[in-house]
C-alpha cells in the first residue's frame, strides 16, 4: 500500500473526528442557550404571573373597600347579612370580609394605661368556653399586656389615679409614669407563636373568637358568637347566648344597645357596663388572586369610618 495513500487516510479520518467533536460542542452549547433561554422566560413568566396576581389582590382589596363604605351609607347597622359579609368573587380574586369587632380584642385588656379586669375576667370565661386550659390563657394575657404601657398597682395605689406629668424629672407624679412595654406590641394573632405552648393548632382555635385590634372597641353584638357574646356579658350563659343568636341570624337584628341588654332578660345588669353595640369600623380581608398556576394570598386589616373608604391599616401580600 502506498505510503501517502495511508497518510492521506489518517488525516481524513482526523478531518472527520475534528468534524463530529465540533458538531458535538456546537450540539452542548446550543443546548444549554436553550435551557437558559428555557428557564429565562419561565422566571419571567412567573414574576409576570405574580404581578399579575398582586394586581388582582389589589383590585379585590379595593373591591372591598368600596363594600364596606357601600353598607355605611346604605344602613348605619353592621349585619352578617350584608353584602360585605358575602364571599366575595371577582376578576380572579376570592377572599371574605370578617367583623373583627365580634371577636375579642386582646387590646382591650389594657385600656387608659391600666389592666382592665373586667376585660381579663371576661377574657378567661372565654378560654373556659372554647376549650383553651387556664395557664395558657394567663400566659397570652401576660404577653399582651406586657407589649403596652401600663401602670403597676402600687403606682395606682399611691395616687388612685394617674396623675399630670410635666415629663421633667421634679414633677410630682414622675414617679407614676407607667414603665415601658417589655415586648413588642402583636399585630396578629400569629404574634403570640413565642408564648410558651402556643401552637398553629392552638391559633387556629383562638381565631374565630380573639382578634388584634390597635384601639380598644365595643363588642358588635349583630356578629359576635355565642361565645364571646357569654364572655363579654357577666353572667350570660352559653345557653342564652346561643339562643339569642339564633334569634338574630333568623332575621331579628339587634337595632341598638337597648334592644340588646332588654333581649339579655337580665334586669339586674347596669347597662352601662354591657360594652356591646351595634355597628363594627374594623374588619380583616383574607383572601388570595389566581392567574393561571399562580397563586397570591392577601391578608389585610381594614379601619371603617365616616370621612371615606376605610383605610388599610397594614396588609400583607405573599406568593
Amino acid at each position: 500500500m502506498n505510503t501517502g495513500s495511508l497518510s492521506g487516510a489518517k488525516q481524513q479520518g482526523m478531518a472527520i473526528i475534528s468534524a463530529l467533536l465540533i458538531a458535538a460542542v456546537v450540539a452542548v452549547i446550543a443546548a444549554g442557550m436553550l435551557t437558559r433561554q428555557s428557564v429565562a422566560t419561565r422566571a419571567l413568566e412567573a414574576d409576570q404571573q405574580r404581578v399579575q396576581g398582586r394586581w388582582l389582590a389589589q383590585g379585590g382589596l379595593e373591591i372591598s373597600r368600596q363594600l364596606l363604605w357601600d353598607a355605611r351609607l346604605r344602613d348605619p347597622l353592621t349585619r352578617r347579612d350584608q353584602p360585605w359579609a358575602q364571599p366575595l368573587l371577582a376578576a380572579g380574586f376570592a377572599g371574605r370580609l370578617e367583623d373583627e369587632q365580634g371577636k375579642f380584642n386582646l387590646r382591650n385588656l389594657v385600656a387608659n394605661e391600666r389592666i382592665d379586669e373586667a376585660q381579663v375576667q371576661a377574657f378567661e370565661r372565654l378560654c373556659e368556653l372554647i376549650g383553651v386550659s387556664a395557664v395558657v390563657g394567663q400566659r397570652i394575657r401576660q404577653r399582651v399586656i406586657a407589649s403596652y404601657p401600663h401602670l403597676l398597682n402600687a403606682q395606682i395605689g399611691a395616687t388612685g389615679k394617674a396623675g399630670f406629668d410635666s415629663g421633667r424629672a421634679t414633677s410630682p407624679d414622675a414617679d407614676h409614669k407607667p414603665p415601658p412595654p417589655k415586648a413588642p406590641m402583636l399585630r396578629t394573632l400569629e404574634d403570640l407563636r413565642s408564648v410558651e405552648g402556643m401552637t398553629d393548632a392552638l391559633i387556629g382555635q383562638l381565631a374565630p373568637y380573639v382578634t388584634v385590634i390597635p384601639a380598644t372597641t365595643w363588642i358588635n353584638g349583630n356578629t359576635a358568637t355565642a361565645q364571646v357574646l357569654a364572655a363579654y356579658v357577666p353572667g350570660l350563659s352559653l345557653e342564652r347566648a346561643t339562643a339569642l343568636i339564633a334569634e338574630r341570624d333568623a332575621g331579628r337584628w339587634f337595632i341598638n344597645r337597648g334592644d340588646f341588654v332588654n333581649r339579655l332578660r337580665m334586669p339586674q345588669l347596669e347597662m352601662s357596663s354591657v360594652k356591646v353595640g351595634i355597628t363594627s369600623d374594623w374588619f380583616r380581608l383574607r383572601g388570595e388572586a389566581r392567574r393561571d398556576q399562580r397563586r397570591v394570598s392577601l391578608d389585610a386589616l381594614l379601619h371603617r369610618s365616616e370621612d371615606g373608604l376605610p383605610q388599610v391599616i397594614w396588609s400583607r401580600v405573599g406568593a
